[in-house]
């Protein structure tokens, strides 16, 4: 291509847009000024080019590249050149007064479709125009500094998650990508018109203009200063406000409050602090407030997270308490016992006083060693008495959306196994899950006990859940980097959050006495693990477990295992090939045939071949 277009100031019903323009593609009929210099097209009649699948546009860059990339740039044309593939183009314009199609483009991944769309035949794909007719690069007046190039950017599972700078939804395959900022775009979004003058604006009285300069004033709505987001200005009053910030909303409801939160434009002037992240709030910028808690504040930018708030303006709609219409687990029954939700039998309350290892709860899946529990006396079923009381329907702070209560059927489900979105541990038992518009969020029973402000046995101050999960911050415990993590606002201590709901009481089967969780620096005497009989190194950087009896230490690992939270008798699919969960051996400790090491816990069986772990065999 000769060009790649630019955007020009023109006027629609009275306002001014920025409206992007291709001379070849779009003829601009009347343009006042343009950003950056381009000729228009002085024949409107310009009879339109044949232009490529969008997938075959990816499949001619792909197989040029050297080796594989989950993103690349592409540098070829739109257009449907001789010697492409097929002979004859299948992409047609499809121009309608209703959109038809259910789903999104399938290019983009964006759902926003207006009725202008293009329909490839060959492969039955729909795609938006932009992103049929997008040229390899872009100026745009949003990030003025640099050119945007076209990428394709496939998404790894566990990748971060990667925001459109235009509209703040996630991007996928198509983009517009800025190597040097890391910004991206949507081409739908890149290319819509940009209104010049907003009037009148949310979150102000006077019309707001575009300023291209967003770098150097900070937002009075959230009080942050932005290379990012587009900026709006106030002629009259010189008020301040990102394009993302102006559309946000009045009342919202977080997941980690209890009541509603509102938009206030300036708090009193004190000192204040946000109960998210931590950090004092400028009383001159805009926050959200509580009405019934007095010092209660939070940022803006905090207040909207996607692992705060559900996305949902609550202004005008009336209040209501969903967690109030959550009903009991357990039905109570004559003589003492309960029929719960997720069990066909009467449960019956008992005491425990032998341990017996094989005894273990559905819920948690963890031993039955000590006070109440249910059990059934039709099949080998046992809930502890405070799993058995787990709410059916819960508000979790780890989550904006409701979560609820399910059980894990190990028997019938493929493959054995779910792992937890918040420890990123396998399990086999009771569990929570967001059903919100396909979300499916899960949090095992464990994760779920935790609640703000946190009391950790291995540690003397209270810890709260960390806000921001993009920053990798190492586990002071298990040395590794944590998925999400509790701190500490008083001494900076960092706990992963699989280390935190570690079981703070445990048995071993050859010591009477109840075992606790410790801190190295509270152990005493021995200093080796009565499991592996290795020394334990510097206890003063880890966890034990410790018998105040017979002072005797055991490395966590050693004491429950890598698979802790997966039920024996479950059979997984791992690499294609069934294993069977085995309680471990009373007599011995096989050798694991993939790390050569003893099993020190459970084992996973495939004939005669065994491991100690799932890690092991993935």
């Amino acid at each position: 291509m000769n060009s790649d277009g630019g955007f020009h100031v023109m006027e629609r019903n009275g306002k001014l847009f920025l409206v992007y323009h291709h001379p070849k593609y779009q003829p601009i009929q009347q343009t006042q000024s343009s950003i950056p210099s381009g000729e228009a097209a002085n024949n409107d009649n310009l009879l339109q080019p044949l232009f490529l699948c969008p997938f075959e546009r990816y499949r001619k860059q792909y197989q040029y590249l050297a080796r594989y990339s989950d993103h690349f740039p592409i540098n070829s044309s739109p257009e449907y050149e001789q010697d492409d593939h097929p002979a004859v183009p299948h992409l047609f314009w499809c121009n309608k007064k209703e959109f038809e199609v259910n789903g999104g483009c399938d290019i983009c991944k964006g759902s926003d479709f207006g009725t202008d769309y293009y329909l490839c035949d060959h492969c039955d794909r729909i795609y938006h125009k932009e992103c049929v007719e997008s040229p390899v690069k872009i100026k745009h007046p949003y990030h003025p500094e640099h050119s945007l190039q076209l990428y394709f950017y496939w998404f790894q599972t566990g990748s971060n998650i990667i925001e459109c700078l235009c509209c703040g939804r996630i991007v996928g395959l198509l983009v517009y990508y800025c190597t040097i900022c890391e910004v991206f775009m949507h081409p739908i979004c890149a290319m819509k018109p940009i209104l010049f003058t907003i009037d009148p604006p949310k979150k102000h009285d006077h019309p707001l203009t575009y300023f291209p300069r967003q770098n150097s004033l900070t937002c009075n709505v959230c009080g942050s200063l932005s290379e990012r987001y587009p900026t709006y200005v106030c002629l009259r009053c010189n008020f301040v406000a990102h394009r993302y910030c102006m559309y946000s909303p009045h009342v919202i409801k977080i997941s980690r409050h209890h009541h509603r939160i509102s938009y206030i434009s300036s708090l009193q002037s004190r000192e204040w602090f946000c109960w998210l992240c931590r950090r004092s709030i400028d009383h001159n910028y805009g926050a959200y407030t509580c009405k019934e808690c007095g010092d209660y504040a939070v940022h803006l930018k905090c207040a909207l997270g996607k692992d705060v708030w559900d996305g949902e303006e609550l202004e005008g709609v009336a209040e209501k308490d969903d967690i109030t219409q959550d009903m009991e687990p357990f039905d109570m029954i004559y003589g003492g016992g309960i029929f719960h939700f997720l069990h066909d039998h009467h449960l019956w309350l008992e005491v425990s006083k032998l341990y017996d290892e094989s005894k273990f709860c559905q819920a948690c899946v963890l031993p039955i060693f000590e006070g109440n529990y249910y059990s059934c006396k039709d099949c080998y079923f046992f809930l502890h008495e405070t799993c058995a009381k787990a709410r059916r329907r819960v508000q979790h702070a780890l989550h904006p959306h409701i979560l609820e209560l399910e059980y894990f059927y190990i028997y019938t489900s493929y493959p054995g196994y779910l792992q937890c979105d918040a420890c990123h541990r396998n399990f086999s038992g009771f569990f929570y899950r967001c059903h919100f518009q396909g979300c499916r969020f899960k949090l095992d029973v464990q994760c779920a006990s935790i609640s703000e402000p946190f009391d950790y046995k291995g540690h003397k101050h209270p810890l709260l859940l960390a806000l921001n999960q993009e920053e990798k911050l190492i586990c002071h415990i298990c040395k590794t980097i944590c998925h999400k993590q509790l701190n500490c606002i008083t001494c900076d201590f960092i706990v992963c959050i699989k280390c935190a709901t570690l079981p703070y009481k445990a048995k071993y089967q050859y010591d009477t006495h109840v075992l606790q969780i410790l801190h190295g620096d509270e152990v005493c005497e021995k200093s080796w693990c009565e499991v592996c009989e290795h020394d334990l190194g510097d206890m003063s950087k880890q966890m034990l477990y410790w018998c105040h009896e017979c002072y005797t230490t055991f490395h966590i690992e050693c004491l429950l295992g890598e698979d802790l939270y997966l039920k024996p008798g479950s059979v997984l699919v791992l690499s294609l090939k069934f294993y069977t969960v085995l309680q471990k051996n009373q007599i011995s400790r096989p050798y694991c045939d993939f790390c050569k090491n003893r099993c020190k816990s459970k084992i996973l069986k495939r004939g005669n071949i065994i491991a100690c772990s799932m890690k092991c065999i993935e």
